[in-house]
């Protein structure tokens, strides 16, 4: 009897172990790039050389190349990552590979980050912070560092899926006084908590701060551009979890300086990373963090798990949880 072949996984970044166990148990051949920095791509071309399945993330750009160079024995990319734009759909459906992420994984994490980024960015916590560090708090000023509060407010969420629901529903405790949402269509669960469907003008005119939680796509590319600026409230804030793109960044910059919207915070940027001298990194009323969405123990645990099971399910011709083809 012929010895079963047993099947080669190459992992393009150190990840973690939940994923690297469940293949090695299931008798994977794990083979990885083994750093915390972007694997470079003569080393992603060369080991995944013969490989059965790839274990991605979404900084590594999987194309007709990188195809070619697993050769035959290919069944599956599968990324650590909801998002999937950096890899070819049209290329591998020509080779006859699956392509599966991981979604539900990290919502509650971007949920809970989105909402931590609103609050240091409504209350100025980080000048705060600053001012203590840099020996400036003194005596009580009826007039320093005021913020905005949440309390009969109106909140607007752009994207009301999974995250953004996540999103409105954290901050209906606050007391806000209207919670609002546009997407592609109305949604019926939007009315768990209370959140009512507006026009994309609407959206802009009638919000005091702005979540903006939607994946980047055709119709989402620069959404919020001067056009959009001047049409928010002077003192709006507005808080990007979604996608660096959907902002055009030179126009955030126009907008922010010149008093047309109060502030921002942003946990995705346009390119990723920004350079550290980047006029937006050392804007005042804006604070950029280093996309840290899914930054928790938990959420990576599960993403790597999830990748790992979505590898399993196709060598054993099984609907994978994650598949996008």
């Amino acid at each position: 009897m012929a010895k079963a072949v047993q099947r080669k996984v190459f992992v393009t970044r150190k990840v973690p172990q939940p994923g690297i166990e469940l293949l090695e148990r299931a008798g994977c051949k794990v083979e990885l790039w083994d750093s915390d920095e972007a694997i470079p791509r003569e080393e992603l071309i060369r080991g995944i050389s013969g490989a059965h399945a790839l274990f991605c993330m979404l900084t590594d750009r999987i194309d007709g190349e990188v195809l070619d160079a697993a050769g035959p024995n290919l069944q599956v990319v599968a990324t650590m990552s909801d998002e999937y734009e950096h890899i070819d759909l049209e290329a591998c459906r020509k080779r006859d590979v699956r392509v599966c992420n991981t979604p539900n994984v990290s919502t509650d994490s971007v949920a809970e980050l989105t909402v931590a980024l609103l609050l240091l960015t409504t209350r100025r916590l980080l000048e705060g912070v600053q001012a203590v560090k840099d020996g400036k708090w003194g005596k009580w000023k009826p007039m320093w560092l005021c913020g905005m509060e949440l309390t009969q407010k109106t909140v607007g969420i752009l994207g009301l899926g999974r995250i953004g629901f996540g999103v409105a529903r954290r901050l209906k405790p606050f007391g806000v006084k209207r919670i609002v949402y546009h997407d592609v269509c109305k949604f019926g669960y939007a009315d768990d908590i209370g959140a009512s469907f507006v026009d994309f003008g609407t959206l802009l005119t009638e919000s005091d701060v702005i979540c903006i939680c939607c994946n980047l796509t055709a119709q989402t590319k620069y959404k919020f551009n001067t056009t959009a600026f001047k049409k928010m409230k002077k003192n709006a804030i507005l808080v990007n979890s979604g996608s660096g793109g959907v902002i055009q960044h030179d126009d955030l910059f126009d907008a922010l300086t010149s008093g047309e919207i109060a502030a921002a915070g942003l946990d995705v940027t346009e390119p990723e990373p920004l350079p550290a001298d980047h006029k937006l990194v050392i804007q005042p009323n804006l604070i950029v963090l280093p996309h840290m969405g899914s930054n928790t123990t938990d959420s990576r645990n599960s993403m790597s798990e999830t990748t790992a099971n979505n590898i399993l399910s196709v060598f054993n011709d099984q609907t994978a949880t994650g598949s996008v083809q």
